[in-house]
């Protein structure tokens, strides 16, 4: 009876822990609302282990979670407190006090770990504290209910038995619970009101984009040539649609921007008119409108992180000229240009690559619409030709002109290197790995890019044989991707087919293979497949 009674305080006590776990993350939930979403414990731990995660280990998220790599770290996140919760509930059965006392030294972290994000400030400490504090007292009530004092039965009469005498722990099993109800009840209330407060706070940013009018581009994307499309079953798309669009940072909560605060800030080493500017501004400017594709350093080989879309905006050169900004090659001294995010991501841009007349633009429009807010609403920057880590800052908010010596950008503190044009790659989109075609005639068909290249010719093997082109569908510009498809006579068996692409300088794609970090992938994709 004793052990029975000890496992159930010790799960009762877990159970308590769990509830003032749960009331902590509502009370913060709440109070987060009031600062900023990003605030919150959750979200701020997770910004923190990300921040200090290496290479490697971004790598192998990006890899098995792909664009689910952080709500995968959120969940791990929330497990382990459930655990972190259960434990101390544990641990405050014995010593009350001390149980208590871990929530709040919980609670310290995650006030440090938001207080320490790049765009941290001393109010963001608030939601891990106000939780902290309320888990804490939510815990040393419940655990007052599993620690009253226990009385003692009645000694056994003589002759009638040879009772233990062991004292037996008594709870107050209805305390326990109307407590634990009332805690979980207001806290689930509390919740509630911090996600609608929230909700209430982006309905703004939802609102600015919707009545957002993309305006006419006054230089429009030449029309797209027939042909640029292949009508494969299985091959991507000429133009990737907004919802399939990759995307790769570190942001686990996206920012919501009301595009009429939005402000960009452009100052630093050699610029002699300091600007700032708003989203009007940027539409009374001269907007083009082209066809580009962008490449994250994380695709592997064959990997999904591409996509093309057509983009309006402004030029950022004529921005960068007009704050008296000087390339390199022109004698201007600042030779890097970096890009703020208000989430604190920090990108660094060759000054050269933005203003060699290339179409590096900040962008507000993706495929039609005002950008997503996922995609970097209302502006972000585009660079053809490089990959995003050192190009597409999206939810920008400041430019500093400095150097390469005296700065070193959010990725390149991890790792990845300064600079990372965009490598000469292809894919085999169809068949795809392990696929069983008949034999005969099978359609071997992808993708190849090289931005700000463009390609000149793909080829295709078949179990290291002789190389075949491939036909290559019509170009729209060096800056997107190319369609290519090959007509393989397939025999039964299985067979590995590999395909290699060559840029427009005539140079062909490696087939050395390595790593992405420290500046993308290399070699050669290739697809196992069965015909039968």
């Amino acid at each position: 009876m004793a052990h029975r009674s000890r496992a159930a305080l010790t799960a009762l006590a877990a159970l308590g822990g769990l509830i003032a776990g749960f009331c902590s993350l509502a009370a913060a939930e709440l109070v987060s609302a009031l600062v900023r979403p990003e605030a919150g414990p959750v979200t701020a731990v997770g910004g923190a282990v990300i921040d200090r995660s290496p290479a490697a280990l971004k790598e192998f998220a990006v890899r098995h979670f792909g664009t689910g790599d952080k709500l995968a770290l959120e969940l791990g996140i929330v497990v382990l407190l459930a655990v972190f919760a259960m434990a101390v509930g544990v641990l405050a059965l014995h010593h009350r006090r001390t149980g208590s006392a871990a929530v709040l030294l919980f609670g310290a972290v995650g006030a440090v770990a938001a207080v320490g994000r790049p765009e941290g400030s001393a109010p963001d400490a608030l939601p891990s504290v106000v939780g902290a504090a309320v888990g804490a007292g939510v815990l040393f009530a419940l655990t007052g209910r599993l620690t009253t004092a226990p009385p003692r039965p009645p000694a056994p009469a003589s002759g009638s038995g040879s009772g233990s005498g062991e004292a037996y722990r008594a709870f107050d099993r209805r305390g326990f619970v109307i407590t634990a109800a009332v805690a979980t009840a207001v806290s689930a209330g509390a919740g509630l009101l911090g996600r609608r407060l929230t909700s209430s706070v982006q309905a703004g940013a939802t609102a600015s984009r919707h009545d957002l009018v993309l305006p006419v581009p006054d230089s429009p994307a030449p029309a797209v040539p027939a042909g640029t499309g292949l009508d494969i079953r299985g091959l991507s798309p000429f133009f990737t649609p907004n919802k399939d669009f990759y995307r790769v940072d570190t942001a686990l909560v996206v920012p919501r921007l009301d595009a009429a605060g939005w402000r960009l800030r452009i100052h630093g080493e050699g610029v002699a008119r300091p600007l700032t500017v708003g989203l009007h501004d940027l539409l009374r400017r001269e907007i083009i409108e082209r066809d580009i594709t962008l490449a994250c350093v994380s695709n592997e080989v064959g990997g999904p992180y591409i996509g093309n879309a057509r983009w309006l905006g402004v030029r950022l050169a004529d921005l960068l000229r007009e704050a008296g900004v000087r390339p390199p090659s022109a004698g201007g001294p600042a030779d890097q240009l970096v890009a703020r995010s208000v989430d604190g991501m920090t990108i660094g841009t060759p000054v050269e690559a933005v203003m060699d007349g290339r179409d590096a633009m900040l962008a507000l429009g993706m495929n039609g619409e005002p950008l997503p807010f996922a995609h970097g609403f209302p502006v972000r920057m585009v660079v053809p030709g490089l990959y995003g880590y050192v190009s597409a800052c999206k939810w920008i908010e400041d430019i500093e002109l400095t150097t390469f010596d005296a700065y070193d950008a959010y990725w390149v503190r991890r790792s990845w290197a300064q600079q990372a044009p965009v490598k000469t790659e292809s894919r085999i989109d169809t068949p795809r790995s392990l696929a069983s075609p008949k034999p005969g005639t099978v359609p071997v068909a992808g993708v190849a890019w090289a931005q700000h290249r463009g390609i000149s010719r793909v080829e295709v093997r078949v179990d290291g044989g002789e190389w075949h082109t491939a036909r290559l569908a019509a170009a729209d510009n060096r800056d997107t991707w190319r369609q290519w498809v090959w007509e393989w006579p397939a025999t039964s068996g299985r067979h590995t087919l590999e395909v290699r692409a060559t840029d427009g300088t005539g140079a062909t794609q490696t087939g050395r293979r390595a790593g992405t970090v420290p500046d993308g992938a290399t070699g050669r994709h290739s697809v196992v497949v069965d015909v039968s």
